[in-house]
């Protein structure tokens, strides 16, 4: 059972009151609810809810959030099975979703998601764009990079860009630039002790001020990036006017932003207008304090504010020179290779026109065709994994791009159907097969594009990403 420290239990009791204090700390105490967002860039719902039921896994859709499912029965192997491993559904708290929703970015949008890791709201974004416009996100630390690149490359995400650079920093780089930002900020986290109970250990009202100070500087970076006009969506797990209402009161004294309406599809209260004796901008009524109680997830404050004018630029960073380039399909030195893989797998060549590439090294990347941004030297990545250059100077199809290009392949897709040849390949081994070619093969099985292998002389050698392989799956 979930041990509340005293600080915490003081503080939503001085927050709340002591009677409703108490029902967070007897919901704290159920077990989780799992929520699942299916992703819409890869299979219908009905396909994801097939598939899984064959599971054993029943679910329940989330009424008035799209591709959002209740866990009814199932959340043991909810994370073991081959379609979560390939990306055909996200878990997600139910109250994650929102933040995404209320941004309402479209395909034209010029999108940043500002603290992204691990990407449950970066993928989300991405699929409500149709995996179209331009996406930027950006986190400062490298390991959680490296899950939100898994995460972008699992879920066949292909119009974003990943920066590793300081939130608060960030406007240096960009000036009125964004159409969208999404400052989902890093915060005490009292909205997710039931699923993060080690909050419990660290949470103190000195460690809250600290994090609402950085939060302050954040969204004012964010403030700066967006165009006039432009819209920013602040939230945070938590529960602290600290962290919420006072910060946003606070900005819009001092630059020209507007607070606007919202709907949120979970049960919601307003914002605070006053806290602890002092009155706040009347408008924060406007924003959206979700409790967990009371929808059976994670507790969330979402608000939504649009810039109305200009606001005095940070520094400008100085940027090193650009030593890469953004190809067009047609360009001489990416074309050979799209025309290797068209003649391999039988793509149409008038599918390439659709994306923009980047080569790093023997690596060669792609993005959709309205990708916008063009300083790719300041990118950890951009976009996902088409494939690698061998010595020979031909490329080889990553298995990242087989998934995603699945309705176009027409040649050298080899199905197995035996639990044995599926181990051996999720775990990078070999499928003991007779193959006629020396030509790369896609790998597929009961329906579901798994990724590439190469003809060795006892069969076909898993080029599985070495980021997904497993030893131990649940399969139908």
């Amino acid at each position: 059972m979930i041990e509340l420290s005293q600080n915490i239990i003081e503080y939503l009791t001085f927050l709340y009151g002591s009677e409703v204090a108490n029902l967070y700390f007897e919901y704290i105490k159920k077990e989780h609810t799992s929520y699942i967002r299916i992703n819409e860039l890869t299979d219908t719902e009905e396909e994801i809810q097939g598939r899984l039921a064959a599971y054993g896994i029943e679910l329940e859709k989330a009424e008035g959030i799209p591709w959002a499912y209740k866990v009814l029965k199932g959340t043991d192997i909810l994370g073991k099975t081959l379609e979560y491993n390939t990306g055909k559904y996200y878990i997600q708290s139910l109250s994650s979703m929102i933040p995404p929703l209320v941004l309402s970015p479209t395909e034209k949008d010029v999108v940043l998601d500002l603290c992204s890791a691990p990407g449950s709201k970066a993928t989300q974004i991405a699929s409500l764009m149709k995996n179209r416009g331009t996406l930027i996100t950006n986190e400062p630390q490298l390991d959680r990079i490296k899950m939100l690149i898994h995460n972008i490359d699992k879920l066949n995400i292909v119009n974003t860009g990943v920066i590793q650079f300081k939130g608060e920093w960030l406007s240096r780089r960009y000036n009125n630039y964004f159409d969208k930002v999404l400052v989902d900020a890093p915060c005490s986290a009292l909205g997710v002790i039931q699923k993060k109970e080690e909050v419990s250990n660290w949470w103190s009202r000195e460690r809250m001020e600290k994090i609402a100070f950085h939060q302050v500087m954040i969204l004012t970076s964010a403030l700066k990036m967006a165009k006039p006009g432009g819209e920013i969506v602040y939230s945070t797990c938590t529960m602290t006017p600290e962290e919420n209402e006072l910060i946003i009161d606070h900005l819009l004294s001092k630059y020209p932003v507007e607070v606007l309406d919202i709907n949120v599809a979970l049960k919601s209260h307003e914002g605070f207008t006053s806290y602890n004796g002092k009155s706040l901008n009347k408008d924060l009524n406007k924003a959206r304090r979700i409790l967990p109680w009371e929808v059976e997830s994670e507790g969330f404050f979402v608000i939504k504010l649009r810039k109305t004018g200009e606001i005095e630029p940070s520094k400008p960073l100085e940027l090193r020179s650009e030593n890469q380039k953004i190809f067009e399909y047609r360009d001489k030195d990416i074309f050979k290779y799209l025309t290797e893989i068209s003649d391999t797998f039988g793509i149409d060549e008038e599918i390439w026109r659709r994306y923009k590439y980047l080569q790093k090294g023997n690596d060669i990347f792609f993005i959709n065709s309205n990708w916008s941004d063009s300083t790719p030297s300041f990118f950890t990545r951009i976009g996902t994994q088409l494939g690698t250059i061998d010595k020979r100077g031909s490329m080889h199809l990553h298995s990242f791009a087989a998934q995603y290009f699945k309705k176009e392949l027409r040649h050298n897709v080899y199905k197995i159907d035996s639990e044995k040849d599926l181990k051996d390949y999720l775990s990078g081994g070999i499928i003991r097969a007779q193959v006629k070619t020396n030509e790369q093969q896609v790998i597929s099985y009961k329906g579901l594009v798994l990724g590439t292998a190469a003809p060795v002389s006892n069969g076909l050698k898993s080029q599985y990403p070495k980021s997904k392989r497993i030893h131990e799956i649940n399969y139908f």
